[in-house]
C-alpha cells in the first residue's frame, strides 16, 4: 500500500479516449512525496539509504522515476541531504556533518560559520582551495587542530557566492592570474586567454584593476579561472578606491532600465491632482536645517508655543507616493537598502529626479509630505501626536551653522537675515533644551565621539583630515527627529501594524560578565544586575566624569553593546532608552523609512500593509547598512593610506585604539589616522594579550599597553595594496598622563 497522500483533483480536461491517460491519471493519484516525507522516511530508517531502497520505501513509480531524481537533487542543492561515497542517501546532521558559510582569511585558512549556531569550523588552507570566502558548503568534522579548536573538510560545496571578483592583475613567470581586493579571497585567480572570435578582446596590464567573472569555481583538481569582462584602468586613479568599494562589496550602483524609465515617467512637480486627500500646509513656515553640503533634503520642521508646551510639526518627504510597492523603483531602492556616502561621491537609493528634484523638500516649491503634527507639554513630553498627509511649502533651506549663528552666537547680521522665521526657531530651541532634559531623565546614553571629515584639494586629494564638530542645532534637529520617529511607532503598535523596528538590545550575558570584571579593576560597578539598562550605563558615565582614563572606559563600554539592527520584533532601543522606536524621517535614503510611510498610510485607512516576510526584510535592510558601512570604511581606508604614504619615517603621538593578540593599534592625534604596531614591534619580551584588561603585556618586564595609553610612533610602511599603516613605537615606553602636543 503506498504510504503517499493521494489527490482527489478532477480529471475532467483529460479526455478518456488519449492512451496517456491511465499515466496521466497516476500522476494524479500518485504525486511526488514532499520533501518533508522524504526526510522523514530517511530519518525513521536511521541509516544511508540506497537510492531503490528508497524508492520503494517511497511508492515511486516508474514513471517519477526521473522527476524524482530532480526532487532529490533539489533538496541536495539546499543541503536537506546528500549522497555518500557509495551513492546512499542520508541527512547529513545524521553523518557528524556541518552546513555553514565559509568565512576565509587572508592568510589562507578558513572558518565554517553553522548555520544552525554552535562553534565555527577550523578549515585548513588545503581545504580552503576548494572553496572562496562567502560559499556555502558541507563539512565533516574531523577532529581538532593544534589549537584545540574543532577542524572540518569540505564534503561538498552547496551554494557558490561569487561570480564577479574585482582584482588586480599579476603576471609571474609568464603566468597571469588576479589578485582579490576581497583579502579573504586569498587564491590566485588564473586568467583565462582573450576568446577566439570575440569582436573586441579586453586587454590588461599587469597591476590594473580588473573586474572578472569566474568560469571554473576552484576544486581540489584546480585553481578557479575567471574570465576579463571590464578593465577599471590603474590603482591609482582618481575615483578608483570607489570604484572598487562598489564591486567588492556588490553594491548596486546602476539602475535598471525598467527603474529609469518608471521614473521618466514621473512628474516634475506636484500636480494638482496628487492634493486630493492632503492637508494644505503650504502656509505654515517649516523649514529645512541640514549641512552646507546636503543635497536631498528629506525632513522640515515648525515650532509655536502653545500654552505652557508646543507644538512641533515635522514633515517627511512623501517619497511611497511615487515608489509604489512592486514596481521597478521599489525592486531597485530594495536591492539597494539604503544610500551610501562616500567622500565626495553619493550612491543613491532613489534616481537623482527624486531624491534630489521631486521629493527633496526644496525652498520655495510645493511638496508632498507626510506630516507627524505633536503637542509636548512643557517639560518635554509628548501628549497626543496625529499623522497626515499634506502638501507643503518650504520657505528656507537653512543650515546648522545658520541656526547655531542665530541661536547661539547672537550673530546681529545672521538674526536680522532670519528675522521673519527667528520667532519659530526661538520656540524650537525652547522646545529642544526641554526634550534634551527629559533624554536625560530618560537614561538615554550619550557616548562621547569624534566624527572627521576629509579635506580634498583642487586636484582631487586629501589636503587634511579634522573633526567634525557637531554644535547644538545639529542636537536641535536630531531631537526634533526622534520624537517623530517614536510616534510613528507608538502609532503602528497601537494598531497592530506589523512594520520594521529600529532594534537595539542590551549586552549579552557573555559581553556584560566581561565589563563588569574590567570595570572590577577600576573600582567602578554598572548597575542593573543581570539587567542593565541604558539608565544604568548612563550613570556609570556620570561617575566617571573627567578622569584621564574616561575614554578607556566609555570605549569597553561601547563595545559591550549590541549592533542596531531592523526587525518586526519591537524590543526597544536600548542605548536611546526607548520602549518603542523605528525609522520614519529619511525615506529617500533608507528603505526602512519608506516601508514605515506605506505602513502608517494603510493604518490610517484601516488596511494592513504586507510587502512580505517582515523578518526576511529586516535582515536584508539590515544587510544593506553594514555593507554600506564597510564599503565607506574601504574607502577611507584607501584614502587615509594615500594621505600617509609620502609620510613614511615621520613620528607622531596618539592614543591606543584597540589592543589585538597581534599587537596594538594607535589613532595618531590631529592626523585621525589609525595604524598598527605590531607585537614584534612591542620591544624586546614575549608580549601575551590580556583580553580582560584589555592589554598586551610584557612577560619578562611586566610592561603594559593598555587601551588609551598615550604612545610615539614612527611611521615605518604605508601597503597601498593592503590598506594598512604600519608604526614602531618611537618610545621606550607608553607615555603617561595628558596628551602631549
Amino acid at each position: 500500500m503506498s504510504n503517499k497522500p493521494h489527490s482527489t483533483q478532477k480529471l475532467s480536461n483529460i479526455r478518456r479516449a488519449d492512451p496517456q491517460f491511465e499515466r496521466e491519471k497516476a500522476k494524479y493519484e500518485h504525486p511526488l512525496p514532499s520533501r518533508e516525507f522524504v526526510l522523514q522516511t530517511l530519518t525513521a530508517q536511521g541509516a544511508p539509504l540506497e537510492v531503490g531502497r528508497l524508492v520503494e520505501l517511497l511508492d515511486i513509480q516508474p514513471f517519477e522515476l526521473d522527476a524524482f531524481q530532480r526532487r532529490l537533487g533539489a533538496m541536495a542543492r539546499d543541503a536537506q541531504v546528500m549522497q555518500n561515497r557509495r551513492g546512499d542517501w542520508l541527512i547529513p546532521d545524521k553523518a557528524d556533518l556541518v552546513r555553514g558559510r565559509v568565512a576565509g582569511h587572508p592568510d589562507g585558512y578558513g572558518f565554517l560559520v553553522p548555520e544552525e549556531g554552535g562553534g565555527d569550523l577550523f578549515l585548513s588552507a588545503k581545504e580552503m582551495d576548494k572553496v572562496l570566502h562567502g560559499d556555502k558548503a558541507i563539512a565533516r568534522v574531523i577532529g581538532v587542530d593544534r589549537k584545540g579548536r574543532p577542524e572540518g573538510k569540505i564534503v561538498e560545496v552547496t551554494e557558490r557566492a561569487n561570480r564577479f571578483v574585482v582584482g588586480r592583475v599579476v603576471e609571474e613567470h609568464g603566468v597571469r592570474f588576479v589578485a582579490a581586493e576581497n583579502k579573504r579571497i586569498s587564491q590566485d585567480i588564473l586568467l583565462a586567454p582573450p576568446e577566439k572570435g570575440a569582436k573586441k578582446a579586453l586587454k590588461a596590464q599587469s597591476g590594473q584593476v580588473v573586474m572578472i567573472e569566474l568560469i571554473e569555481q576552484p576544486s581540489k583538481h584546480g585553481q578557479p579561472i575567471g574570465r576579463l569582462i571590464e578593465v577599471l584602468g590603474n590603482y591609482a586613479d582618481p575615483g578608483m578606491e570607489i570604484e572598487i568599494a562598489l564591486r567588492k562589496h556588490e553594491l548596486p550602483y546602476e539602475f535598471s532600465t525598467a527603474a529609469l524609465a518608471e521614473t521618466k515617467k514621473l512628474p516634475d512637480a506636484v500636480r494638482k491632482s496628487d492634493w486630493k486627500g492632503r492637508e494644505d500646509v503650504t502656509g505654515l513656515p517649516l523649514v529645512t536645517i541640514d549641512s552646507e553640503t546636503a543635497r536631498d533634503f528629506d525632513d522640515a520642521v515648525f515650532c509655536e508655543r502653545q500654552g505652557k508646551g508646543f507644538r512641533l510639526v515635522v514633515a517627511i518627504a512623501d517619497v511611497s507616493h511615487y515608489v509604489t510597492t512592486g514596481g521597478a523603483l521599489d525592486s531597485d531602492a530594495y536591492a539597494r537598502g539604503n544610500s551610501v556616502y562616500f567622500p565626495r561621491r553619493v550612491i543613491p537609493m532613489l534616481p537623482e529626479k527624486i531624491s534630489n528634484g521631486l521629493c527633496s523638500l526644496n525652498p520655495q516649491v510645493e511638496r508632498l509630505c507626510m506630516v507627524c503634527d505633536m503637542a509636548i507639554n512643557a517639560n518635554g513630553a509628548i501628549s497626543r501626536y496625529r499623522f497626515y498627509p499634506a502638501v507643503m511649502f518650504s520657505h528656507a533651506r537653512l543650515t546648522y551653522t545658520d541656526v547655531a549663528a542665530a541661536l547661539y552666537d547672537k550673530d546681529a547680521e545672521t538674526r536680522v537675515r532670519l528675522a521673519p522665521l527667528l520667532p519659530h526657531l526661538e520656540a524650537l530651541d525652547q522646545l529642544y533644551r526641554q526634550l534634551a532634559k527629559e533624554r536625560v531623565k530618560r537614561g538615554a546614553i550619550d557616548f562621547e565621539t569624534v566624527e572627521t571629515r576629509m579635506v580634498f584639494d583642487d586636484h582631487g586629494k586629501i589636503d587634511r583630515i579634522e573633526p567634525y564638530e557637531r554644535n547644538e542645532a545639529h542636537k536641535l534637529i536630531e531631537e526634533c527627529m526622534l520624537a517623530a520617529n517614536v510616534c510613528a511607532s507608538e502609532f503602528l503598535r497601537e494598531r497592530d501594524q506589523p512594520s520594521l523596528y529600529r532594534v537595539h538590545e542590551g549586552p549579552t550575558p557573555e559581553r556584560l560578565v566581561k565589563l563588569r570584571d574590567f570595570l572590577g579593576t577600576f573600582g567602578f560597578q554598572l548597575g542593573g544586575g543581570d539587567t542593565p539598562k541604558a539608565q544604568d550605563y548612563a550613570s556609570l558615565l556620570e561617575k566617571i566624569g573627567q578622569r584621564p582614563d574616561r575614554q578607556l572606559l566609555q570605549t569597553v563600554m561601547l563595545r559591550s553593546l549590541r549592533q542596531a539592527i531592523y526587525s518586526p520584533a519591537n524590543v526597544g532601543h536600548f542605548g536611546l532608552a526607548y520602549e518603542s522606536y523605528t525609522h520614519f524621517t529619511s525615506p529617500i535614503r533608507r528603505y526602512p523609512d519608506l516601508l514605515v510611510h506605506r505602513a502608517i498610510k494603510s493604518a490610517l485607512t484601516a488596511r494592513q500593509y504586507e510587502p512580505g516576510n517582515w523578518e526576511e526584510i529586516g535582515l536584508h535592510c539590515s544587510m544593506t547598512e553594514r555593507r554600506a558601512d564597510d564599503a565607506t570604511r574601504d574607502v577611507e581606508a584607501w584614502l587615509k593610506c594615500f594621505y600617509m604614504k609620502d609620510r613614511v619615517g615621520e613620528i607622531f603621538e596618539g592614543s591606543i585604539s584597540s589592543v589585538v593578540p597581534f599587537g596594538i593599534f594607535v589613532a595618531l592625534d590631529g592626523v585621525f589616522v589609525e595604524g598598527l604596531v605590531h607585537v614584534s614591534e612591542l620591544g624586546q619580551d614575549y608580549f601575551h594579550f590580556d583580553e580582560k584588561s584589555h592589554a598586551m603585556v610584557g612577560e619578562r618586564s611586566g610592561r603594559r599597553f593598555r587601551l588609551s595609553d598615550r604612545v610615539r610612533v614612527q611611521l615605518t610602511r604605508v601597503d597601498m595594496e593592503a590598506n594598512k599603516i604600519d608604526f614602531r613605537l618611537a618610545d621606550v615606553a607608553p607615555l603617561s598622563g595628558k596628551k602631549r602636543h
